[in-house]
C-alpha cells in the first residue's frame, strides 16, 4: 500500500482523535531500522523523538530483536502466574532501582501504572489522609484516575476530586511571575504550604521532569526542598517516571538527578524499547504490605506477560553492555549546545531546555511578551519531516528526545535540518 492509500483507508475507518503529531505529519510508517524510520515509498526519516520517547535502543535493535524472538517460540500469556521471563526481569530491575525500591508490579500502560499507584496510596495511608496532590501543567495518563490528579475535565464532566495542585518549578514562563534566583523559590514554598504539609495529604504525584508540558526542568533546590517537608509531615512521594526513567536524562532515574528519594516511581516507555510495558517500584511497606498486597489488587490481563518481561530485560542489557547512559550525557551536551545556538540566533525561539537526550524548542510570537505561537511550532515539525527529521509537536511546543543509539553525525545533521527550519521561517517570517 502507498502512502495515500493508507492515510486514506485510516481516515474512513480510524477515530480522528489522533496525535498531534501523527495528524499533521501526512507520513505512515511501514518498517525502522536504528534511528530511522522509512514511509511506504521508501523514505527515510531520522527519528528524533524515538516513537515517542519509547525507543530508546532505537528500533529493532538486534538483541533485542533476537529475544524477542526466541520468547515468541516459548510462552506469550498465562495471566500473572509465575514465570522464568519474569523472574529474570525482576533480577536485573533490582540491578538498577535504589535499594529502598526494590518491590515491583507490572503492568501495560503509563496510566495503568498510577493507577495503581493510587491505590497503593490509599491502601497504606491512615484514614484522615485522603487527598492527593500534583503540579499544574502535569500530565500522568488519560484515564480517570489519572485525569483527576491534575483536574482535567473532559466535556462537561468534571475531574477535579480530591486532588490539590502545585505549582512546578518553571522559570522560564513562572506561574507566580517572579525571577529566578530572587524569587527565593517561592513555588516550591507553596508546594509546601498548601501540600507538603498538610496532614490531609496522603501522596504527591509529580514528574521529576515535566515531560508533556515542554520538558519542564526546575532549579536543582527545588524537589529536595519539597521532599524534605514531605519527610517531615509524611506526605509520600510518587515519581512518575514513564518518559524519564531508563536512563533518557542520562541517570536511570530522574530523581537522582535532584537527589529526591521517592516511596514509589512509575516508569514505562523506553524501559521496553516500545513493546507495551509500564510497572511500578517502590518500598515493601507500601507494595508488599497491607491492602495491596491482597489477592488480585495488583494483577492485569496483560501485565507481566512474558513478551513484555523479555523486552524490558533486553532493554536493560543493552543499556549495560552499550554502556548507553554514559552515552547519553555525551551526546546529551552536544545536543544542548547546538539548540543553544539556533536560540540565539531565532529570537521566537523563546527557549531551549532539556537534560541528556530530552529536550524541548518552546517557540513564541515575540521574546519579550512570550506569547505561545502554535503556528510556528506546526510549521516546524511540518517542515522537518518533509526534511526528512521526524520530532515531536504539542502546541506551541516541539519535544526532542532520540534514542540512546544516535550517532554525533546524526545528530548534527538535525541540528541542520533545524537551522534551515529556523532560517526559512525567519526569511519568510512564518
Amino acid at each position: 500500500m502507498s502512502t495515500e492509500d493508507i492515510l486514506q483507508t485510516e481516515r474512513r475507518y480510524l477515530n480522528q482523535g489522533i496525535s498531534e503529531e501523527a495528524a499533521l505529519g501526512g507520513v505512515a510508517f511501514t518498517h525502522g531500522q536504528g534511528t530511522l524510520l522509512f514511509d511506504a515509498e521508501g523514505k527515510q526519516y531520522l527519528d528524533m523523538s524515538a516513537g515517542i520517547f519509547t525507543q530508546s535502543t532505537g528500533h529493532g535493535h538486534p538483541h533485542v530483536t533476537r529475544s524477542m524472538h526466541r520468547q515468541l517460540d516459548r510462552l506469550w500469556n498465562v495471566h500473572d502466574f509465575p514465570t522464568d521471563a519474569r523472574a529474570a526481569l525482576c533480577e536485573k530491575l533490582a540491578q538498577h532501582f535504589p535499594e529502598h525500591l526494590q518491590t515491583f508490579a507490572f503492568f501495560t500502560t503509563g496510566a495503568e501504572a498510577i493507577e495503581a499507584a493510587i491505590r497503593a496510596v490509599f491502601g497504606a495511608v491512615p484514614p484522615q489522609r485522603q487527598r492527593l496532590a500534583a503540579l499544574r501543567y502535569g500530565f500522568h495518563g488519560k484515564t480517570q484516575g489519572a485525569r483527576m490528579l491534575v483536574h482535567w475535565d473532559v466535556g462537561t464532566t468534571s475531574f477535579s476530586g480530591n486532588s490539590v495542585l502545585g505549582y512546578p518549578g518553571y522559570c522560564y514562563r513562572c506561574p507566580l511571575g517572579r525571577t529566578y534566583p530572587s524569587c527565593e523559590m517561592q513555588c516550591a514554598q507553596l508546594v509546601n504550604k498548601h501540600i507538603s504539609s498538610k496532614k490531609n495529604i496522603a501522596a504527591l504525584f509529580f514528574e521529576p521532569i515535566q515531560g508533556a508540558a515542554g520538558v519542564i526542568v526546575p532549579p536543582l533546590e527545588y524537589w529536595p526542598m519539597i521532599q524534605e517537608e514531605c519527610r517531615k509531615n509524611g506526605v509520600l512521594l510518587v515519581a512518575d517516571e514513564i518518559v524519564t526513567g531508563g536512563g533518557r536524562t542520562g541517570e536511570f532515574l530522574a530523581c537522582s538527578l535532584f537527589n529526591v528519594q521517592p516511596d514509589i516511581v512509575a516508569a514505562a516507555k523506553g524501559l521496553s524499547s516500545g513493546f507495551p510495558f509500564s510497572m511500578l517500584a517502590g518500598r515493601k511497606s507500601l507494595l508488599n504490605e497491607g491492602e495491596f498486597a491482597q489477592g488480585g489488587a495488583a494483577s492485569s490481563t496483560f501485565g507481566g506477560n512474558p513478551l513484555s518481561m523479555t523486552a524490558a530485560r533486553a532493554t536493560l542489557e543493552v543499556l549495560e553492555s552499550e554502556q548507553l547512559l554514559d552515552r547519553v550525557k555525551r551526546l546529551g551536551a552536544r545536543l544542548r549546545e547546538g539548540l543553544l545556538a539556533l536560540q540565539a540566533d531565532f529570537p521566537f525561539v523563546g527557549d531551549a531546555r532539556g537534560v541528556g537526550l530530552l529536550y524541548a524548542l518552546e517557540f513564541v510570537t515575540t521574546p519579550q511578551g512570550k506569547e505561545p505561537d502554535a503556528a510556528k511550532a506546526r510549521f516546524f515539525f511540518r517542515r522537518c519531516m518533509e526534511l526528512g527529521v521526524k520530532t515531536c509537536v504539542g502546541g506551541h511546543i516541539i519535544r526532542l528526545g532520540p534514542p540512546f543509539t544516535v550517532s554525533e553525525q546524526e545528530l548534527d545533521q538535525a541540528l541542520g535540518v533545524f537551522g534551515q527550519v529556523l532560517k526559512q521561517m525567519h526569511d519568510q517570517k512564518v
